[in-house]
């Protein structure tokens, strides 16, 4: 199989993400999860009616320019480091490899919305905390884990709300859980994207795949592979963006249940 490599985060794709409506969901809650507006959610849906949402019923998210994963809230205190513009980066790209918002980008950096990079450019971004996994502490406990891929290297985003899996290209994505599929396809932000609903009301998102191999609707059981790791256009390295969220709330995956 050729290798694939998935554009940058920045990068919009021509594919909205679905989503299957779930028991209890509301357009609210859905607008909630996948941070766009709930009238925007309705238009793009031609629903007028909100109380009216069925269970499986099938929903496009609007591929707005802001649209984004949950929000992972404000910037921690955090240590600020160089980057080096290269060739391809933008200011999303940028952001969403250092795990924050790009308004937390530009207010680092003192950047308009519409400032332009050149590669070679220096900027300011947040040190993204490793864990180390030689230690026989917290870090040695956190390899110790079962995660979707065997992890080379692991990286907590800022806030520790999601963690980036370092593994082997084209590696196989299995699911930590049995569930849902409730979305599977490109994500303008994350590669192909596969979010799991389990019980609870936990979604288990993977993020940066090069193929799929399930689809909306399917159920899964642990173990079972959901796809095929794929390439981070900025890291240049084979990487698997995971977070765990319960209804509309971003936890640290590490706490996450596993089946």
């Amino acid at each position: 199989m050729a290798l694939v490599y998935f554009v940058s985060f920045g990068e919009l794709y021509a594919n909205d993400l679905n989503h299957v409506v779930g028991r209890g969901e509301t357009i609210y809650s859905i607008s909630r999860f996948y941070s766009v507006s709930a009238e925007e959610l309705m238009k793009v849906n031609s629903i007028s009616d909100p109380s009216r949402l069925q269970i499986g019923q099938l929903l496009s998210i609007p591929a707005a320019e802001n649209a984004n994963l949950p929000s992972l809230g404000p910037a921690v205190s955090q240590t600020l480091v160089d980057y080096r513009v290269v060739k391809g980066n933008t200011l999303y790209s940028i952001a969403r490899a250092h795990g924050i918002t790009l308004q937390n980008l530009l207010e680092l950096n003192k950047f308009v919305p519409n400032h332009v990079l050149k590669a070679g450019d220096v900027i300011k971004v947040p040190r993204i905390v490793k864990a180390d996994p030689h230690p026989t502490t917290a870090a040695s406990r956190l390899y110790s884990l079962r995660w979707p891929i065997a992890p080379k290297d692991i990286s907590y985003m800022t806030g520790q709300m999601g963690v980036v899996v370092e593994g082997e290209r084209l590696e196989s994505v299995k699911s930590l859980t049995q569930g849902s599929v409730v979305s599977s396809g490109p994500w303008r932000k994350f590669g192909r994207v596969v979010i799991v609903e389990t019980s609870g009301g936990y979604y288990y998102m993977y993020g940066g795949l090069d193929s799929l191999s399930v689809n909306v609707g399917d159920r899964i059981t642990p173990g079972l592979e959901i796809g095929r790791l794929g390439i981070n256009s900025v890291s240049e390295k084979p990487q698997l963006f995971f977070m765990v969220f319960r209804r509309d709330t971003p936890i640290d995956p590490a706490h996450a249940p596993r089946a």
